[in-house]
């Protein structure tokens, strides 16, 4: 069992904290696994078996409870008096009205709650009203390039890390497909597999499509067109054109149950001189380069924006919230937001041409303001600095703590 630390630390803070632990994210991304390596570490530190209610309601085994009562009486029976009781239910959404059992349960002064969830409704719905101030979500992504490394016990340096790198790029960072290196036909399949039952489980069914065909035209579309920016009427012009006749509506509709199932991040741009989130227009990443791979292959295939796509999902993974930033005509490719820190990124395969280092850098050099600005390239970096902003090898960015 490969550990994921940076999440696995993040449950570890807030153990025995009496807030409900949320973990979300695209399935199969690992969150079941690290409920078991919290349970690992349970164990570790001494804590009895019988203190530990682990339930994964995609197993057969608890398909008798259907409801909130059934699964709040299913769990009092366990509990253990006088003990900490660790519950960690694995998509607990599958229950009906859940959220009231675990309302409930959290009401108890021996319980410490963990819960996983493959769809943002798992939030939007009555949990979020009941809990209000009263749990945690930590979000989870496929592995970074570090923990890709790490998973397969491979070095951050040297002449090889650029053809990880460009493994990366292709297969992508779903923990089991990185388990197939050593079988790249194998790699292809797999992540089809994966597409086929997040967009069956946590699409289709959760969230009600009736026109299967036009999802899958708009998630190609979307594939196409990473890091561009879109809107749904632009979108359903464009499907309309091409024989699948739709609306804005729909568009924005599906565009929300695929951002719910964690398949697609949408980037708002920002005004940053107004100092506002702009309401129209916006882009979108998709949360592993691997399934818009297996989707539409490598035709117009372009770097820049999948390298923009990687850093993008790097950004969130450190605990920022990403725009486009937009000045006057001028646009920075990211504006990311934190308590303790805002930084500006221009994403780029390349400074060497002079056009392209002017074309990178007017945006940077237009804000007015004093935050951090960088400029990432595949560039071994001869140049560090340009008055100011930073110029940092991409690589070095995804292999460092923080930057």
């Amino acid at each position: 069992m490969k550990n994921r630390e940076y999440y696995l630390n993040q449950l570890i803070t807030f153990e025995g904290k009496h807030i409900i632990k949320v973990i979300t994210g695209v399935r199969p991304c690992g969150k079941s696994t690290l409920l078991d390596l919290f349970i690992q570490h349970l164990r570790n530190k001494g804590v009895p078996e019988e203190s530990i209610i682990h339930m994964n309601f995609e197993s057969i085994e608890y398909d008798m409870i259907k409801t909130y009562k059934e699964l709040n009486d299913h769990i009092i029976k366990l509990l253990q008096p006088m003990r900490t009781n660790y519950i960690l239910l694995d998509e607990a959404q599958q229950v009906t009205q859940w959220e009231r059992a675990i309302n409930s349960l959290r009401l108890l002064d021996n319980t410490d709650i963990y819960i996983t969830g493959s769809n943002a409704y798992l939030l939007a719905s009555e949990l979020s009203t009941l809990l209000s101030g009263r749990y945690v979500e930590i979000k989870m992504l496929p592995l970074s390039f570090k923990e890709y490394l790490d998973f397969n016990d491979l070095k951050h340096s040297g002449d090889n890390v650029l053809d990880y790198f460009i493994e990366y790029l292709r297969y992508g960072a779903f923990p089991g497909v990185t388990e197939l290196r050593q079988y790249p036909a194998s790699i292809m399949p797999m992540i089809n597999g994966i597409y086929n039952t997040i967009i069956l489980k946590d699409v289709v069914s959760r969230g009600g499509v009736r026109d299967p065909a036009l999802l899958e035209s708009l998630v190609r579309y979307l594939c196409g067109n990473i890091g561009r920016t879109v809107s749904t009427k632009h979108i359903s012009d464009y499907l309309t054109s091409a024989g699948r006749k739709t609306t804005s509506d729909t568009i924005d509709n599906y565009l929300r149950i695929l951002e719910s199932a964690f398949i697609f991040y949408r980037a708002r741009r920002y005004d940053l001189k107004g100092k506002l989130h702009l309401k129209t227009l916006a882009k979108f990443y998709i949360v592993d380069i691997g399934i818009r791979n297996n989707l539409i292959g490598f035709r117009n295939y372009d770097y820049g924006f999948t390298l923009e796509n990687i850093v993008f999902l790097e950004l969130l993974r450190r605990g920022y919230e990403v725009a486009i930033g937009k000045l006057g005509s001028l646009e920075v490719d990211f504006v990311a937001t934190r308590s303790d820190r805002i930084v500006y990124y221009q994403v780029t395969a390349s400074m060497l041409d002079e056009q392209v280092a002017r074309r990178e850098l007017e945006p940077l050099r237009s804000i007015p303001d004093n935050y951090d600005k960088v400029v990432l390239s595949m560039d071994k970096t001869p140049v560090t600095d340009y008055s100011g902003i930073r110029n940092m090898n991409l690589l070095d960015f995804l292999l460092s703590e923080d930057s």
